[in-house]
């Protein structure tokens, strides 16, 4: 080989190494980089476990308020509906059909509502029984106007009375 071809070879097997030498620098970048990922994801997955259980904590509390909230209005409609008795009991003019309610302030709305209804009707019935009012007992008893008959009525009504 001549000197030429051998200061080629040379330069080439420099190259070579330097390429060499840059990829295992590469390599050994991308080994850290994997490294550090496969740390962040193992701590990613660590989170969401945690995350997951607190899930589940959470799932089963909310069931458990969701089943006290039922508890709790099943309580206050047993309730609105014992309240609302007790008030039919005391109004005996207020239909129970007018008032219902799951709530005590339901209850109050409807029972204030059927009151000012029952007072309407109250008054319209006490004004039209004004105005049909008849007076009590019978008229003055008089003797009858004779002036407006003939004599031969005054005849007849006077032998009428004989009998």
């Amino acid at each position: 080989m001549t000197e030429e071809e051998l200061e080629a070879l040379e330069e080439r097997l420099a190259e070579a190494v330097a390429e060499v030498e840059r990829l295992q620098t590469t390599v050994a970048d991308r080994e850290a980089r994997a490294a550090h990922l496969e740390e962040t994801l193992a701590q990613a997955k660590a989170e969401l476990t945690s995350r997951d259980e607190e899930l589940a904590a959470f799932r089963d509390e909310l069931g458990t308020a969701r089943s006290e909230a039922e508890e709790l209005r099943a309580g206050l409609r047993s309730a609105a509906e014992k309240y609302r008795q007790a008030v039919l009991a005391g109004q005996a003019e207020v239909p129970p059909d007018l008032v219902s309610g799951e709530t005590v302030e339901e209850v109050d709305r409807q029972l204030e509502a059927a009151l000012r209804m029952v007072a309407q009707l109250k008054g319209h019935l006490e004004s039209q029984a004004q105005a049909q009012r008849v007076p009590t007992g019978a008229p003055a008893r008089r003797a009858p106007d004779l002036a407006a008959l003939s004599p031969t009525e005054k005849i007849s009504y006077g032998l009428g009375q004989k009998k």
